[in-house]
């Protein structure tokens, strides 16, 4: 079990305490200033009906950076525990920016709209003061919640890097065996849809507006499926059409042998996802290409971008495929 003081981001903490404690000082300190221009005794009160209550200076003073410093910490050390979620700690935070910053504008212009009077009946809340302060009071307190870093702590994304990490170093070729690129169909694909698509769906789109939208978003649904981000490592194979719908998943276990190979899209059905027979592809066009032998027979085959690219997705692949097979035996010598 953690000890309390494991539990407490002692940063935080101290913000928490000396914020609302210093801006309380600067309260009284500004209102000694002003003393001299305000009537005796001073308003602290005001009725909708125009009675006013009074209180004298000193105690109108004390009890506003009282009410500065106790609502500043009842709010500020909701952010200091380490056991309350990242979000509401950064939200805290720049709420108790807010509500200290808030109050402090609150008495201050209660102060400000009696200055120069010399009965406190005929005094009001100093509208431009408050409107000020007020606004400086949430624009900081948003600032604050974006720039309050809360202590790191270790969570299971800590731990997925930590194995990774671990397995880095008892296979040092695993570093080499990642690789991430994006493929794309040729630009001529691009224009000839820009005229044969966007500009009859603009054409329609005079007419039937809806009809015209509807156009345009098919032809671009579809030019986005000439994009994809291909991902291989030592897990296998993972391929996104346009980066982001995920089309194409091989695991390293299921692979036989990756091999680089000059392709022509027509006989995989054509451009884009296509699933044929035992075939799966996804194709950007014709060209260089992986075809990927899979252990139950069947075959993966997506575009490579370059000869290049294609030897050394080819490469990773077959490394992961080897390695993972390998690792399997070894759990399962029988």
């Amino acid at each position: 079990m953690a000890s309390f003081r494991e539990t407490i981001d002692f940063r935080a903490l101290r913000f928490a305490l000396a914020f609302p404690l210093l801006l309380a000082v600067g309260f009284v300190v500004c209102a000694q200033m002003l003393r001299n221009d305000l009537p005796n005794p001073v308003a602290v009160m005001w009725n909708a009906d125009g009675g006013t209550s009074f209180a004298p200076f000193g105690a109108y003073v004390a009890g506003g950076a009282a009410l500065i410093i106790f609502c500043g910490w009842a709010v500020f050390l909701q952010a200091v525990s380490l056991t309350r979620p990242v979000v509401m700690r950064r939200v805290m935070m720049g709420l108790g920016l807010t509500v200290s910053l808030f109050i402090t504008s609150v008495v201050a212009a209660g102060l400000v709209g009696q200055s120069g009077l010399a009965d406190a009946r005929d005094s009001h809340v100093d509208p431009i003061v408050l409107a000020m302060g007020s606004g400086a009071a949430v624009a900081l307190g948003v600032v604050m919640m974006f720039a309050f870093k809360p202590d790191p702590r270790w969570t299971r994304e800590d731990d997925v890097a930590l194995e990774e990490e671990l397995r880095l170093l008892e296979d040092p070729d695993l570093a080499h065996d990642t690789l991430r690129l994006w493929v794309h169909a040729r630009s001529s694909v691009f224009i000839m849809i820009v005229v044969s698509a966007l500009f009859p769906a603009a054409l329609i789109a005079v007419a039937v507006p809806w009809l015209g939208a509807l156009v345009a978003a098919a032809a671009l649904v579809g030019a986005g499926f000439l994009f994809a981000r291909v991902r291989a490592d030592r897990g296998g194979l993972q391929v996104f059409a346009g980066g982001i719908v995920r089309v194409l998943t091989v695991p390293a276990v299921d692979i036989a042998a990756a091999a680089p190979a000059e392709v022509k899209a027509a006989d995989y059905g054509g451009w884009g996802w296509r699933h044929h027979d035992d075939a799966t592809a996804m194709l950007v066009g014709s060209g260089p290409a992986v075809v990927v032998r899979k252990l139950n027979g069947g075959r993966v085959a997506l575009s490579a971008g370059t000869q290049a690219s294609a030897d050394k997705l080819a490469g990773v692949l077959n490394r992961a495929a080897h390695r993972a097979q390998g690792d399997g035996q070894a759990q399962h010598p029988g």
